[in-house]
Order: C-alpha cells, then structure tokens, then sequence
C-alpha cells in the first residue's frame, strides 16, 4: 500500500497555478466526525425531536461506519437528517449557520497548504448541499464534490443519490471524473479511505489526527464571520445534544418563571429576582438619575449597542425603574409578555423624529441605532437621525454572554427569541453606562449627525474591545435570510407594552 508524508512536510510556496484536491473531516477541518454538523442541521431545520432522531440514530450509524463500511454509517445520519425536510430549509442552514462552526474548527496545517494554491476542490462524504456555501463563500473553494441525496416536490427524501456516498473508489471516480487527464497537484486526506484519491494527484499528504492541534485564529480567517443565525451556542456533539434534548423541557419551563418575574414585579425588584433565578446582571459606570418633569428637560437617549431584543429590559433592569424604547418590529407574543413601553418605528424619517421628540418631552429614552443585533464582537453602522433630536445622548455598551442557546434569530420565529435568552441555564447581562455626550460634541455645537452617530459608535466599540463597521440591517439579512429585512407595514396604532429593539 503507498503511504504519504504529513501535511506538515508540504511546502506552500509558489502554488498560485497549482490545483489541490482535499477532503473535508479530518482534513480541512481538525474534527474528523460530521455528527456535530448533521446535529446542527437536523436542530436548526427540524427541531428538537428532529435532533433526537439523530441522536437515537448514532449508535446504529456507529457500528456500520466502523465495522461495516463508512457508506453505511453516513447513509443512515443522512436518512435520520434529512428526510423529509424542505430543500431550502437545508440551504438556508448550510449558508447562515454552519459557517461559524465550520471555520471555528479549520485545520491551521491544511488551510495553509489549500489557500496557497490557486484552484481548490474539496471532495467530501458530506452532502454536498450542506457543505457547499461555507466552502464557497467562505474558503473560495472553486468545485465541491460530495454526496447528492435525493429530492421530491423540494423536500429531501433521505436517499443517496447514484454513484453512493463519496467514499473510498467513489471518491476516485469523482476526481476523475471532473478533472479526466488533468492531475491536480496536490492531494490532501486524512484516512485509508482518502488514498484511492490521493494517488491521483501528483503530489499526495497525510493529515495526521492531532487534537491538541490550534485551529486557525478568527483574525486570520479568509473572510471574518460577521453574521451568522442559529440557535445553539455550542457544537452538539453526542454528548452535547444529549443534554440539549434533557434540558429543553427544564429550560422552558424557567424561562417561562424568569419572564414572569421580569414582567409581574416592580422593575426596582426585578434585577434581584433575575440573581435568585440564576440571571446575572451586572451592571458598570455610573447610570444617570431621572429626570424631574418640573425642570422642563427632556428626557436623556440611551444609545444602546443591540445585542437582543431584551437590551432595553435589562437597561430597565439596571436602572431599577422603566425606560422606554424605540423599536423596528418585534412579534406579537413579545408584546404581549414585555414590561416596558415602546413604539413601532415608522421608517418616516419625519415621523419618526416627531414621535421621539415627544416621547422625550415624557422621560427618558432607550434607542438601538443599529437597527438590528449581530452576535459577533462587531458593531454596525449607527443610523444618524437620533443625532439631530436631542444633546442629552448617553452611550450605553451592552454585552450578554450564553451557553446554549442564542437569544436572537433572522430565519426564525422572533416570538421566541427572549424565551431562548432565559433558557439558558445561567444567562449574564452586562450594561456599562459611559459619559454623557459633551455638548460640544452635539449637533448644536456644529456637529453632523453623522459624525455623532460614528463618535458614539467608536466610543461604545472602544468599551468593548468590538471593531466599527459600515454593515446595516440589510446586510445581515441578505447574508442570512436571502431578503433585505423590510418588516411589512402593520396597521398604525397606539403605543403599546413590547419588548426590546
């Protein structure tokens, strides 16, 4: 049998024009297991019981892949995966929620040889509508060869399309299929199975398995994960997903008792209660007091990094007493469960400004310029009308940290966003108030909007050691949805209870 040198002994100089040809688990990636990605899947796209169906799955899965063929085992977490599920559902997790895994895990050894050369192809056991938009929009890779499942009426069957799961020969016969007599440069694998290909190549290295191995830090990435959706925080390994699904019911059920506590107490009592039920809120800086109606001062504008839609109850929160808000949308059962008071941005710039106007004339105010929330150590670009409004502007940096569940989604149903936030077993808030804007550095003092809102955006990133960017709303949800995030326009109405920005 040939045997290959390690990866390590591969030089990455001078491959501009050369084409390498590599596996994915294992070799791209340091893990060599695709449980986790199918898990994610099977969670995102179907479910919790769709996730126990994997899991149930594994153990039978197991045995065929180690002592019957690698093609079984896959086939049957394919079967347990996808069938039945929406085509587009599968496409929309493999290109707004995978990614972020996928390059938390990228092999530092491999990439380095990959992205030297100047045409790349990854041939994978996976399914290749899985795997497909990371590797492309993500690694520029330039072909993806992987396992075709079958399709009816837009739903996946489960099935594997003829000539099988790319394994072994197949995996052969795929690369010569595509390349015919043009041999690749480079082959990269990381397993017996990965030789029949290998050969092919002019060149053929080993990856060996080495856990201690360092992936590639986000900073050097080929493209830094910006926006990404999905609700698990952690890749559900076995285990994980073993605890996801016992956790669940318990986790409802003290999300259900901490958002009573939040929407039923004095806002005074509710940062106590959220200790005693396992939420921390910790809070930094020194908050303003309340302004007197009697003086005839409008109210202060917090100006709020948007984390979640419960940024504005834990600005409450930390305050002890309620603060209203501005927001874009939010679902119907947010409102009905929400114990601050907000109004529905217009998108009429006049009307808008008009109404904030007046809701200062009533007190303080909480506003997430933003527009929309990103979960990574990034900021969005600050739109600039609540510049023009008022000169009492307070940043406010706010930062939430979880452990298995995210609170915010983009393809989802947003009415469980906050129920997410508080299942998580011991959420953590932290508001840090900063200095109120000086008034030289307002509007009346000669000051754009624009220069303000950018000021008040580098000051808040500065708190939190985030990067300033120009993405808006419309980024994230083209990046992540496939529209431009327009909520469209409901019946106008009087100011109600909701919930957050």
């Amino acid at each position: 049998m040939r045997t290959f040198p390690p990866v390590q002994t591969c030089s990455s100089v001078g491959r501009e024009n050369h084409t390498v040809v590599a596996d994915m688990d294992g070799t791209l990636l340091r893990g060599r297991s695709s449980f986790p990605y199918f898990s994610l899947v099977a969670f995102e796209a179907g479910g919790a019981f769709r996730l126990l169906m994997v899991l149930l799955s594994a153990p039978l899965a197991g045995l065929l892949y180690y002592f019957v063929s690698e093609s079984a085992g896959i086939q049957v977490l394919i079967f347990a995966t996808y069938a039945g599920m929406k085509v587009s559902d599968i496409e929309s997790v493999g290109r707004a929620v995978l990614p972020k895994f996928y390059s938390s895990d990228l092999h530092s050894e491999s990439w380095r040889v990959f992205s030297a050369c100047g045409k790349r192809c990854v041939l994978t056991a996976n399914p290749r509508i899985m795997v497909e938009g990371f590797l492309k929009d993500f690694l520029g890779v330039d072909i993806v060869l992987g396992t075709e499942i079958g399709t009816y009426k837009g739903r996946a069957t489960g099935f594997v399309l003829s000539p099988g799961v790319l394994v072994a020969e197949h995996k052969a016969q795929a690369l010569v299929k595509e390349f015919g007599d043009n041999q690749p440069e480079i082959g990269l694998g990381d397993r017996q199975t990965d030789f029949s290909f290998m050969a092919l190549c002019k060149e053929g290295y080993i990856v060996p398995y080495n856990p201690e191995l360092k992936p590639v830090p986000n900073e050097k990435l080929p493209k830094p994960i910006v926006f990404h959706d999905g609700r698990l925080v952690q890749k559900p390994t076995p285990l994980m997903a073993i605890l996801i699904i016992l956790w669940i019911p318990i986790g409802f059920l003290l999300a259900c008792l901490r958002i009573a506590a939040g929407a039923l107490l004095p806002m005074p009592l509710v940062y106590y209660a959220f200790w005693a039920l396992g939420v921390r809120v910790i809070v930094k800086g020194n908050p303003p007091q309340p302004v007197k109606k009697a003086s005839g001062q409008t109210g202060v504008l917090f100006i709020c990094s948007h984390r979640t839609l419960l940024d504005p109850i834990f600005l409450s929160t930390a305050l002890g007493r309620p603060i209203a808000a501005v927001t874009y949308s939010v679902s119907r059962l947010s409102e009905i469960i929400s114990p601050i008071k907000t109004v529905r941005l217009s998108r009429d710039r006049a009307t808008d400004a008009s109404m904030i106007k007046k809701l200062l004339e009533e007190g303080d105010l909480a506003i997430c310029p933003e527009g929309t929330t990103c979960r990574e150590p990034f900021l969005l670009r600050f739109s600039a009308m609540f510049a023009e409004l008022t000169d009492h502007l307070v940043p406010v940096a706010m930062v939430n940290k979880m452990s298995m569940f995210h609170g915010t989604t983009a393809r989802g149903w947003k009415g469980m966003d906050p129920f997410y936030f508080f299942m998580n077993p011991s959420p953590v808030y932290e508001v840090t108030f900063l200095n109120k804007l000086p008034l030289e550095l307002t509007c009346s003092s000669g000051k754009s909007s624009h220069e303000v809102a950018n000021y008040i955006q580098r000051v808040i990133a500065a708190t939190l050691s985030y990067e300033c960017t120009t993405f808006t709303r419309k980024d994230k949800y083209r990046a992540l949805a496939g529209n431009d995030g327009t909520v469209p326009e409901k019946p106008k109405h009087k100011a109600n209870k909701v919930m957050g920005c």
